[in-house]
C-alpha cells in the first residue's frame, strides 16, 4: 500500500528539525546557494535559518534571476470571492469562527453574480478564488459546483479555498470548470494543532492533511499550500511545508504547485494573538528561500500585507497577486463589509496596483493559461 503524507508525517520531529534549522551554519547556507541542481529540503532548512540573515541580498538576486528565468517579468492578478460566512469549526484565529456573533450569509445564485459582475467591473479579472467556510450541509459539494457553473462564464481560471472535499467531488468540480485548490494546513505541529481548532470537522489533522492526497489523485490542476505565519515557529512549520510539497511533486507530478504566505491578521472575534511574530525580512528570506528551493513554484502574496511589501516583493520572487480584495461575503456589491475574514492591509484599487506593477517595469497577467494549454 502507498503511504500518504499523514502517514509520513510522523516520522518527522517537530523538535528535532526545529533544532537542526537553528544549527545550520554560513557554510551550509554557501553550499546551498552555490547549487544548480534541485535543492533538498536540508538545503532549503538552510536557507531560512537564522544563519542566512547576512546572505539576504544574495538571496535576493537569484530569487529575482530564477523568477524572471522562468516566469519573465509577468505578475498574475487573481481576486477572491467570499460566497459565505457559515462555518461549522471553531478556529480561534477567524472572523468565521461559529462561535462569532455575526450574521450568517450564504449568497443567492442572484448575489453570485452580482458579485462576479462587480469584480470585472473594478479590473479585468479572468482568475477568481472562490471562498468558503465550512458548511457542508448548506454550502457543500452541490453549492460550490453551482457556483463554479455560475461565475465560470465571467472567469477563464477558477479556483476555491474551501473545505477538504472527497476525491470523487474533487473530480466532479474539476470536470466542472475548477482549476485549483487551495487549501492550508494552517500548522503542520500535530500536538499542537487541537489548540488552535478545538472544535468542527477541521479539528481533525489528519482530515485536512489527507485532503491533498485526494486532490492530487483527482487530478486537480494546481494544488496550492500554505501556513498560518503566527501560531508556532515558522521556520519549523514551513519546513514541514517543503517535506510535503516535495512529497505531491514526487507523488503527483503532473499536477502544479502553489505556496501562500499569510501572516495572522486583525479579526473579529476571539482575542487570539499571534504566538510568533514574523518581520518582514524573515517574510522576504521565505520567499527567496521557496524561489531558490523551487524554479517552478507560483508564490502568492495577498493583500494581508501592506503595499510597500508588495510592491518590493514584485520583482524578487513573487508571481501572484491579489488587488482589490474583499474578505467578506457580498463585499464587492450586495453586503458591503457585512463581516471580514480578515482586515485587508492592501486596499488599493486593482488599477493603483496595476500601475506599480507597470512602474516597476512588469506586465500584469489578467488570464492564466488555458486548461487544454495545461
Amino acid at each position: 500500500m502507498t503511504m500518504l503524507f499523514k502517514d509520513l508525517i510522523n516520522g518527522y520531529d517537530w523538535d528535532d528539525l526545529k533544532s537542526e534549522i537553528l544549527k545550520k551554519t554560513a557554510a551550509d547556507v554557501e553550499m546551498a546557494l552555490k547549487k544548480s541542481c534541485l535543492l533538498t529540503v536540508d538545503d532549503f532548512m538552510a536557507l531560512i535559518s537564522p544563519a542566512a540573515a547576512p546572505y539576504l541580498e544574495q538571496m535576493a538576486v537569484l530569487s529575482r534571476r530564477y523568477t524572471q528565468r522562468r516566469f519573465g517579468r509577468t505578475i498574475r492578478f487573481y481576486a477572491p470571492l467570499y460566497l459565505t460566512n457559515s462555518c461549522i469549526n471553531h478556529c480561534v484565529y477567524c472572523g468565521f469562527n461559529r462561535r462569532n456573533d455575526i450574521k450568517r450569509i450564504i449568497l443567492t445564485d442572484e448575489q453570485i453574480l452580482r458579485e462576479a459582475e462587480a469584480v470585472k467591473q473594478i479590473g479585468d479579472f479572468r482568475n477568481i478564488l472562490l471562498v468558503t467556510g465550512e458548511n457542508p450541509r448548506d454550502a457543500g459539494v452541490d453549492y460550490i459546483e453551482n457556483a463554479i457553473r455560475l461565475v465560470k462564464p465571467f472567469f477563464s481560471s477558477i479556483s476555491i479555498e474551501v473545505q477538504p472535499l472527497k476525491e470523487e467531488e474533487y473530480k466532479r468540480l474539476t470536470d466542472t470548470g475548477l482549476n485549483a485548490v487551495y487549501c492550508y494546513q494552517e500548522t503542520y505541529h500535530k500536538q499542537n494543532y487541537k489548540q488552535y481548532h478545538p472544535k468542527g470537522m477541521k479539528s481533525k489533522f489528519d482530515r485536512r492533511l489527507d485532503a491533498f492526497d485526494r486532490m492530487g489523485k483527482a487530478g486537480v490542476h494546481k494544488i496550492g499550500l500554505g501556513v498560518l505565519i503566527g501560531l508556532e515557529d515558522w521556520r519549523t512549520d514551513v519546513t514541514m511545508m517543503a517535506f510535503h510539497l516535495r512529497y505531491l511533486q514526487k507523488t503527483y507530478w503532473q499536477t502544479g504547485y502553489s505556496i501562500s504566505f499569510p501572516r495572522m491578521r486583525p479579526h473579529r472575534g476571539e482575542a487570539f494573538r499571534p504566538n510568533v511574530l514574523m518581520s518582514d525580512k524573515e517574510l522576504a528570506q521565505l520567499i527567496f528561500a521557496f524561489r531558490i528551493f523551487d524554479h517552478d513554484l507560483e508564490l502568492a502574496l495577498s493583500t494581508r500585507e501592506d503595499r510597500q511589501f508588495r510592491d518590493h516583493m514584485t520583482t524578487l520572487g513573487i508571481t501572484s497577486l491579489s488587488a482589490g480584495s474583499k474578505t467578506d461575503p457580498g463585499g464587492y456589491a450586495v453586503y458591503k463589509k457585512e463581516l471580514e475574514q480578515f482586515a485587508v492591509n492592501d486596499d488599493r484599487s486593482p488599477d493603483e496596483v496595476l500601475r506599480a506593477v507597470k512602474k516597476q517595469g512588469y506586465d500584469v497577467v489578467w488570464k492564466d493559461w488555458d486548461p487544454s494549454l495545461q
